[in-house]
């Protein structure tokens, strides 16, 4: 049986590894698998000795073919100047619970809002003309907006610590 082939085994591994850019380790470990494959499906080799040098001889090829097309992993450097994905998960729940306390807000509310928090950075006098108010009437209708928004939100984000 193979397993009397104990020191065979590591021995023809470690001739051969080196050659063939593996470690002797994983090439013995390859041949102890197809081993116990074909120990499943065909039962033991009928000539251990023969079929070891077969089965190295094999590992090696594959190995070889294999080493051919497989690249290393080189990781990338991390950028570390922006925010880690834990504050961008975050941010981005933040800015979706805003946004939803924005709609339910009353009024003309969400409309100003939307506009306040809009990325192209509108004036106060385009928002006024794009609302159809006065931009006199902006400021406290803003005001207004901010403290029913306040306490919708009141319950999601935690009040803030008294300064001083």
């Amino acid at each position: 049986m193979l397993c009397t082939q104990a020191p065979l085994r590591p021995a023809r591994a470690a001739a051969v590894g080196p050659g063939c850019g593996t470690e002797p380790s994983d090439l013995e470990q390859a041949v102890w698998l197809r081993l116990l494959e074909r120990l499943d499906s065909d039962g033991p080799p009928a000539d251990p000795q023969g079929w070891l040098r077969r089965a190295v001889r094999s590992e090696v090829r594959r190995t070889r073919r294999t080493a051919r097309y497989e690249r290393p992993y080189v990781r990338e450097p991390v950028d570390e100047s922006g925010p880690d994905p834990e504050q961008q998960v975050m941010t981005a729940d933040s800015r979706r619970a805003l946004h939803d306390a924005v709609r339910r807000l009353p009024g003309r509310c969400p409309g100003l809002m939307a506009a306040l928090l809009s990325p192209k950075d509108l004036t106060y006098r385009e928002i006024a003309g794009e609302l159809g108010i006065s931009q006199g009437s902006l400021g406290p209708e803003r005001s207004r907006c901010l403290g029913c928004l306040r306490r919708l939100l009141s319950p999601v984000v935690a009040a803030r610590a008294p300064r001083g």
